[in-house]
Order: C-alpha cells, then structure tokens, then sequence
C-alpha cells in the first residue's frame, strides 16, 4: 500500500454509511440494514483504509475471543483502489497486530478472495466446518 492511503484502527474513523453502502451491494450481505451493520462494527475489531481527502476506501473486521480464534469478515476495497496492496496491508495489520498472535484457528467465507488469502499463509479447507445460516436475519431491523 502506498503513502496515498491511511489504514487505522481507530473506531471514531470508520465511516459506517460508507461501509454500508459497500455491504449493502456486496455477495455476501445483499440488503443488510445499516443498523445490523453499526452492530457488526461495534462488536468486532475492524480496521478501515482512507484516502487523502480521507474517503473510506477499503475494510475488514474480526470477530475473536483474543485467545482460539479469528473470523475475518467483510474484507472490501472499492474498485478504483484496488491492485494497490491495500487488501494485502489489511491482512498483514491483523496478522501482526499483538492481541490476534498464536491464535488457534481464524477463518474466512469467501467466493472471490482466495489467491489474495492464500499468498498470506491461508489454506482452502473443507471438512468438519458447519454453518446455521438464517437469510432474514440480516435484513431485520433492531427492536
């Protein structure tokens, strides 16, 4: 990634309409609710990669217990941005970042990501891995 972008942390840069707007249209999360996705947010530890007018152009979160495991999820960077290593500087942020070392296990879904995953150190697997997946709940608005 070059020196025209800026990866952060910090939760108070995240731009949770923009991350929505993306969600939104993606695969993986057609239609999901802007509420859903504040919550998603808030619950995990996200990361998120700005431009020099500090535009929010690119994501990606972990759900983790800090100790077994890691689920990355929601990873993006908008088109015009991609080819310029800012999915691989996501990656190698939450591959070196202290609290997620000598986890067990971290885990990703995806249909597009794999030859970016694989040259990080992640394997395709199969296996004992089960989901229970409720299609609605990603559309239903808090109570």
């Amino acid at each position: 990634m070059d020196d025209r972008y800026t990866l952060s942390d910090d939760p108070a840069r995240l731009q949770p309409a923009a991350i929505h707007a993306y969600l939104t249209s993606s695969y993986w999360s057609p239609g999901i609710g802007r509420d859903l996705v504040e919550r998603a947010i808030a619950g995990s530890h996200g990361v998120g990669v700005y431009d020099a007018e500090a535009a929010q152009v690119g994501f990606a979160r972990v759900v983790t217990d800090h100790a077994t495991f890691a689920h990355l999820a929601d990873l993006y960077v908008l088109a015009p941005h991609q080819g310029r290593g800012i999915a691989s500087a996501m990656l190698r942020y939450f591959h070196d970042h202290p609290r997620l070392q000598r986890l067990r296990r971290w885990t990703l879904n995806t249909r597009d990501a794999h030859s970016l995953s694989e040259r990080h150190g992640w394997e395709r697997i199969a296996g004992p891995f089960m989901q229970r997946y409720d299609a609605d709940a990603s559309r239903a608005v808090a109570a």
